[in-house]
């Protein structure tokens, strides 16, 4: 009997942990994570070393998850505008990776024309999700179904799924479309009210690069659908910056 209990308790916290790594937090973000030369996981966010490690890339990437502290914005509480409030250089420095202050401006859409991309010429390292969990490359190309619809933001060296940008900058992203056809983009934007877009394109089978413009201040939701299909939800917090050289009013992210 004292063995039966001891087993129930381990099937307990194997399904909770379970339960934790497979959570899309999509108001948590946190990218750019990276592993320290002692292998412990390193978060550009707040400067703080996980101490747990584990050989099996799995429990490391829940470890990863559970120790990192991401920003977490009061986009879900009543009252307040701390969206339309500037933010210092330290809000978007994770992720200045991930867009850029110049772009050809997209006219009557959400996206520009997608034109096809070749992966193997620009092979990202590593994959972000939404809750800062990373993977690498590798690893993640040959665990997912080639069937899957998938959007990423560019960056430099990694993709991720979510990114804090300042407003009026660029984003490159991508997409993978099992097959080539019409494709429906959306986008819904949130501040105090919520607005929607929808816009089709033309998708390339395989891998897509468009350009996106983060002209508005709010949180923007982005996906497509291809053949009934829809991708994964990419989100990017989009903030006013404050001018070099003031003081940006203090506001209070939930951790």
């Amino acid at each position: 009997m004292k063995y039966s209990k001891i087993l129930l308790c381990m099937a307990v916290l194997v399904c909770l942990a379970v339960q934790a790594f497979a959570q899309d937090p999509l108001g948590a973000g946190s990218s750019g994570s990276s592993m320290g030369s002692s292998g412990d996981w390193i978060s550009p966010n707040m400067g703080q070393v996980s101490t747990r490690t584990n050989s099996d890339p799995g429990l490391s990437g829940m470890l990863h998850w559970l120790d990192t502290p991401v920003p977490n914005f009061p986009w879900y509480t009543t009252g307040g505008s701390f969206y339309s409030q500037p933010y210092s250089e330290v809000t978007f420095s994770p992720f200045t990776e991930y867009y850029t202050t110049t772009g050809t401006p997209v006219v009557g859409g959400i996206i520009s024309n997608p034109t096809k991309f070749d992966i193997t010429k620009k092979t990202p390292s590593s994959v972000y999700y939404g809750a800062g969990v990373g993977l690498p490359f590798t690893q993640y190309a040959s665990t997912v179904p080639s069937k899957t619809n998938d959007l990423w933001i560019q960056g430099a060296t990694n993709w991720t799924q979510y990114v804090v940008s300042p407003v009026g900058t660029w984003l490159q992203l991508i997409a993978y479309a099992p097959a080539e056809g019409p494709a429906g983009f959306y986008e819904m934007t949130q501040t105090d009210t919520t607005s929607s877009k929808y816009n089709t394109y033309q998708f390339n089978q395989g891998y897509n690069t468009m350009n996106f413009n983060a002209d508005k201040v709010g949180r923007h939701m982005l996906y497509f659908v291809v053949n009934n299909q829809p991708s994964n939800l990419v989100v990017v917090d989009v903030f006013a910056q404050t001018p070099a050289g003031s003081t940006p009013p203090i506001v209070h992210a939930i951790s």
